[in-house]
């Protein structure tokens, strides 16, 4: 058994196929399902179970899919703690971003970590929380910026604490108003963000709240095509404002989202609780601690 066959068989688990995993691991989808296969002879027993276009785990496989994520982590954290005997002179960070407002927030950051150790090489995965947080528990990522988590599972740093704006089709009722509640967009159809974003999951309860269901008029993970869908006619969207700022184009008018107040977008980089942070890690962080969004 080798450890890139168990990350070949993790990641058709976490990605929902082989297609998706090659794409993931950079190799062609008939490698991944060579070193699936031969992790199953390997071992002497099958680990999935093929219906159709669906993949199941078996009871062997729900097996090795635990304890291969708690054996892909230490063999990380090895790699880290060795890494980090030459100080930064060498090492990687595996970084996750946030998908929105990663150009606004952490491209200038971006280039001055590179600036600062050359010599460090980074992984980066862009997505939703839950995406993030996924692979931070997995050991994929060491750090990852998400909305600030609950979960006891995660330590995490606080990085900005945003508040959400509105974008409107200029010929919306509300469109001069530039102050606009919650409830008075219950009539317009919501442009949402994909299943993967914990933002929203904090509009809709706070609708819920506000005692109605939005109308969905479209769903994606990108803020500029959310903005031309708004120009369009199709519906609302909410944006932290860093990101909805920029966003701003004929046909789109921002207002202020004043209430609730409570609703905002607040960035932290997570680990997982517990977990070795290497060198790189750790300059990581204490980059975004110089930083005027860090409270």
């Amino acid at each position: 058994m080798e450890f890139k066959q168990l990350r070949s068989f993790i990641e058709v688990i976490h990605n929902g196929g082989f297609t998706q995993a090659s794409h993931i691991l950079n190799i062609s989808q008939s490698a991944v399902s060579k070193q699936v296969a031969q992790l199953e002879q390997d071992l002497g027993t099958p680990l999935l179970e093929r219906q159709g276009s669906q993949l199941h785990l078996t009871s062997a496989g729900k097996i090795v899919l635990e304890r291969g994520e708690v054996m892909l982590r230490m063999r990380q954290e090895l790699l880290n703690e060795l890494d980090d005997l030459s100080q930064l002179g060498r090492g990687e960070l595996r970084l996750g971003l946030p998908q929105l407002g990663s150009d606004a927030l952490f491209a200038r950051l971006f280039a001055e970590y590179r600036r600062r150790h050359p010599n460090i090489t980074i992984h980066l995965l862009e997505g939703g929380s839950r995406s993030v947080e996924q692979a931070v528990l997995s050991g994929e990522l060491e750090l990852g910026g998400s909305l600030t988590p609950n979960d006891p599972a995660f330590a995490f740093q606080p990085f900005c604490n945003e508040p959400l704006d509105a974008l409107l089709p200029t010929d919306h009722p509300l469109a001069g108003a530039g102050r606009v509640s919650l409830a008075q967009l219950a009539d317009t159809p919501f442009l949402l963000y994909q299943r993967s974003f914990v933002l929203n999951d904090r509009l809709l309860g706070a609708c819920q709240q506000m005692g109605f269901t939005p109308k969905e008029g479209g769903r994606s993970g990108q803020a500029d095509f959310l903005a031309a869908l708004v120009a369009a006619g199709q519906g609302v969207v909410l944006l932290p404002s860093v990101v909805a700022r920029g966003l701003e184009r004929p046909g789109v008018v921002r207002l202020t989202l004043s209430e609730p107040t409570e609703l905002r977008w607040d960035i932290a980089f997570i680990w997982r609780q517990g977990a070795y942070l290497s060198r790189a890690a750790q300059a990581w962080l204490q980059l975004l601690r110089e930083q005027p969004h860090t409270d």
